[in-house]
């Protein structure tokens, strides 16, 4: 069963860095998908396993980003 988790992402200043939010969650194992918002600022990630909200963070800041769960 999916399930689904909205980070506070920070630091976004256009759609280049909204695509690198998004390729990097979803480059983690067990997301199915994940939507960014510029306007909004956060992501939603659709995820087909439990993963950890400590998982999805490291990866938005390894792209140089400030994520929270929210």
């Amino acid at each position: 069963m999916a399930t689904r988790k909205t980070l506070n992402v920070k630091g976004m200043h256009c759609e280049k860095c909204v695509a690198r939010v998004k390729n990097a969650l979803e480059g983690v194992d067990g997301v199915h998908a994940a939507r960014v918002s510029l306007e909004k600022e956060n992501a939603i990630v659709k995820l087909d396993e439990d993963v950890a909200d400590e998982v999805l963070v490291k990866a938005v800041e390894t792209e140089g980003f400030e994520a929270t769960p929210a």
